[in-house]
């Protein structure tokens, strides 16, 4: 397992993950776009393996899935750091973008990909999901 850590932009919010992700997904949902002005790439780690140093601010919403999501951010800097789904109970969201090492995490699959702008470059190697999938498992014994 590698340990992976980030944070936002200024630094006053970091964080320390002690798991693999279970899964890492570009993201085209409308409010995604609207969050990054293109699509997000995202992780989804075990809740219980993200320990958290600062205080976040949070925004909810119903998103087009019809699940409550909790979108945590830097309430200096804005950086928007993790999202907490109702449909994905235990598994929390982490921005790859805010990861000190983006790259230890590689997405495999476009997802939302019907949102997506005509002028999105959709990876051809990675899967495409038109709308939501499924949650993903967690891994028996990890956290």
């Amino acid at each position: 397992m590698t340990e992976r850590t980030g944070g936002c932009l200024c630094g006053q919010v970091r964080y320390r993950l002690t798991a693999e992700p279970l899964a890492a997904r570009i993201c085209w949902c409308k409010d995604c776009q609207h969050l990054a002005s293109n699509g997000t790439v995202n992780a989804i780690f075990p809740t219980a393996a993200i320990e958290i140093t600062g205080t976040t601010d949070e925004y909810t919403s119903a998103a087009d899935s019809g699940n409550q999501v909790r979108r945590r951010f830097c309430p200096r800097c804005g950086s928007h750091l993790f999202a907490d789904s109702t449909g994905r109970p235990n598994l929390t969201v982490v921005r790859v973008g805010t990861l000190d090492d983006p790259s230890s995490v590689k997405p495999t699959a476009n997802i939302w990909s019907s949102s997506a702008p005509k002028w999105a470059c959709l990876d051809t190697a990675l899967e495409r999901i038109e709308r939501q999938p499924p949650p993903p498992k967690p891994t028996p014994g990890a956290v």
